[in-house]
Parts: structure tokens; C-alpha cells; sequence
């Protein structure tokens, strides 16, 4: 049976075997090694030096690919290392225009890094290529997107902004990290570009910082390939062998996560510390139309404000279930209060303009049973409820 007739679920578990591997290893062996013995000093075998290429590390590349639906796929050693590639195939002078919701490494780097290469980026405060259109000039040449996004998930429309791109002579770059190619296929909709953390959902057990690049098309996949191997930030044999296990429980992990996020959402609706809760499902009518027409699910991300910042810590750290990392994606459950942890790398101007609510906490739901999820959230928001009393009894 061909591969591409197999289910995704299939496909995560059935692994491509190393190509030229006579052991037949149901597992992909980790070739530790930093470089390959070659049978003559005039011609080079497939493999020769490790930053150039590592049997694990193309298997996990092409598993990437495949997943995604992609010509060909770039294994990174961070999710900001696969970025970085990203913005090398642009020029001085060129331009990035940004949703403004991103992750706070990745406004770190444009505003702060690329600045140096005399790349400039712009913000965009919208999900839609009506928001987008305005703001393009005759130098940009990168859309770059989350969605959805990170903190606040909000659905951007891929398929809209990648005709806006494409009839502007520009590239669409989509950050998948939040749902993962097990819900959601960028490529297919026409963007340019997929890059992953994959240290997220792909990987799914919080060991590995990895990073990943999928493209469309060879012409993009040769100037990638240059990039990687010509700076030398590919991902190790090591990283990539836990990267390939992890994987193969991506779609159960998300299935039980979905099913975990989706309770505990409807949980904190109308809850009287909850101000605000930002998920998928509960989006108006259009953006949740949007989301369904690009997307499987709804990720395992939850946030929601609480109306203070000093009720935010409370609750944060009021949790047993749920340590405080700045990290999302894995099977066990985490908080953060983003505006001080995840997004505190983001400059002063830009956060002016963002408004993050500095209250905001960001739940990432593992695969822990959901009772007992909901009944640590519940503790933690009765503890802050009892403060909030106790003070305005003494005030």
C-alpha cells in the first residue's frame, strides 16, 4: 500500500526506515558520529559530515516533509534557529510583515536582530487579508503568521493571505507550532512556508528543543539547504532520534489533550474570576468559520484573563497540577503568565502598540485525567476568590 493512501495516524507510527540500513531496525538508529568514512578521496557518498547531512536526522526530515505535505523539510536545533533560516532567503532592504500576536522570541528577532541586517518589520494588528492589504509596500517580500496565535489564539486566514501575498510577489510563512501538521496543513492552502517548535506538540515530552522548516517547492528547499548547512544550526542525531519517537505519538496525545482543553474551557466559562477566555470554539461566528475551514481542532492551548495581574499570580501559583514553564505542548499540563514569561522579550514599543493583557495566563493542557485538572483549577480559583473577599472586608 503506498504511503500516500495511509492515514495520518498511520503515517506518524510507519517510519520511513534509513535508507541503505541492511539491519532492518524497526527504530531509526541515532548515527552519533560527526563524520563518514568516504570510499574514494575524489567522490563524496550521501553522507560525509554530520552538519551536512545525518542519516536519523533525513529520516526526520523526510517524515516532516511528508506530514505536511511538502517537498522537502529542514530539521533545526530551536524553533528560533528554524525561523532565523526563514528570514536568510531575504535581502537588505526587504520587508516582513508580521501578525502582531506572535511569539515573543520570534518579535525579539525581528525587531531586535534583523534590524542589523537592514530588514525591516511591521506589525499588523489583524487575522484577515483585508487587515493585511493596507499595510503592504513595495518592499515586502515576507507575510510571516501564526495561527492560531500565540497567546491570545486568534485564527488568521491562511488561504487569504497567501493569495494576498502571492499577488504582491511575496512569501506566505506560516508558524503550524500551535496545532501541529496533525491538525492543520498550511501548505495545502497555499503558504510558502511552515516552521514548527517543534520542541511543542511534536515533540510532546518536554526533552528535546528542536526546530523545523517544510517548503513547497525546490527552489525554496535549495536555499534552505545552503542555509543550514552553510551555518551549521541543524539539529543533532541525538535530538533527532527523540524528535522521531515523539512524533509517533503526536495524534493521541492531541486527541486526549483536545478532548482535556475542550472541558476545561467550558469549565471556566462564566466562572466569576474569569474575565475572559481566549480558545478556538469560542470565537465569533466568521473567525470560528475560518478556523474550521483551515483547521481539525482546536489545539491544546487555553487562555483567559482574570482582570488583575496580582489575581493572576495568585492563581498561577496556587496550582499543583499545572508547573509554571514558559514552554507549551507537552503531555503534562503547564501555566504561564505570558506578559511576564514567554512574551517579556518583546520591546516596549511593540507591546505598546500589542496590548497584551498583563493578566493574561496561558494554560497548556496535557493528558493527565481531566477531573483532576478541573478540580486544581477550581482550588486555585477559589484561593484567589477567598483573597479577593478577605481584602475587600478589610478595605
Amino acid at each position: 500500500m503506498s504511503r500516500e493512501r495511509l492515514k495520518i495516524d498511520t503515517r506518524l507510527v510507519q517510519t520511513e526506515r534509513c535508507s541503505g540500513d541492511t539491519h532492518r531496525a524497526v527504530c531509526t538508529p541515532i548515527y552519533q558520529t560527526a563524520t563518514f568514512e568516504q570510499e574514494s578521496a575524489l567522490d563524496f557518498s550521501a553522507y560525509d559530515y554530520s552538519r551536512s547531512g545525518n542519516p536519523t536526522r533525513t529520516v526526520l526530515e523526510q517524515q516532516l516533509a511528508e506530514l505536511e505535505h511538502g517537498t522537502r523539510a529542514f530539521a533545526f536545533a530551536s524553533g528560533l534557529a528554524a525561523i532565523t533560516a526563514v528570514t536568510r532567503l531575504l535581502e537588505p532592504g526587504d520587508e516582513i510583515l508580521a501578525v502582531d500576536d506572535v511569539y515573543g522570541g520570534t518579535c525579539r528577532l525581528f525587531s531586535r536582530i534583523l534590524s542589523r541586517s537592514k530588514i525591516s518589520v511591521r506589525y499588523v494588528r489583524g487575522t484577515s487579508a483585508e487587515d493585511f492589504a493596507p499595510h503592504l509596500s513595495s518592499n515586502t517580500r515576507l507575510i510571516h503568521i501564526e495561527t492560531p496565535t500565540n497567546p491570545l489564539l486568534r485564527v488568521v486566514d491562511i488561504a487569504g493571505l497567501a493569495k494576498l501575498a502571492h499577488d504582491h510577489g511575496a512569501l506566505l510563512c506560516v508558524d503550524n507550532t500551535m496545532l501541529s501538521p496533525y491538525l492543520q496543513n498550511p501548505l495545502d492552502l497555499g503558504a510558502d512556508i511552515v516552521v514548527h517548535s517543534a520542541t511543542k506538540a511534536l515533540c510532546g515530552h518536554s526533552d528535546v528543543i528542536a526546530g523545523a522548516v517544510v517548503v513547497r517547492n525546490t527552489e525554496l528547499a535549495e536555499a534552505l539547504y545552503l542555509i543550514q548547512n552553510g551555518e551549521g544550526a541543524g539539529l543533532s542525531p541525538f535530538d533527532s532520534y527523540l524528535l522521531l519517537r515523539g512524533i509517533k505519538t503526536l495524534g493521541i496525545r492531541l486527541d486526549r489533550q483536545q478532548e482535556n482543553s475542550a472541558q476545561i474551557a467550558a469549565f471556566l466559562q462564566g466562572h466569576p474570576v474569569v474575565r475572559k477566555i481566549y480558545y478556538p470554539s469560542l470565537l465569533d461566528k466568521r473567525n470560528f468559520a475560518i478556523h474550521l475551514r483551515q483547521a481539525r481542532g482546536n489545539g491544546a492551548v487555553v487562555s483567559f484573563e482574570t482582570g488583575s495581574l496580582e489575581a493572576s499570580r495568585q492563581l498561577v501559583e496556587s496550582l499543583k497540577l499545572f508547573p509554571i514553564t514558559v514552554s507549551f505542548g507537552g503531555l503534562q499540563s503547564s501555566v504561564s503568565l505570558p506578559g511576564r514569561m514567554s512574551h517579556a522579550s518583546v520591546p516596549d514599543h511593540v507591546a505598546a502598540k500589542r496590548q497584551l493583557p498583563v493578566d493574561l495566563i496561558r494554560l497548556s493542557v496535557g493528558i493527565e485525567d481531566a477531573d483532576d485538572l478541573i478540580a486544581d483549577l477550581e482550588q486555585a480559583l477559589a484561593a484567589v476568590e477567598t483573597v479577593t473577599e478577605l481584602r475587600a472586608s478589610a478595605g
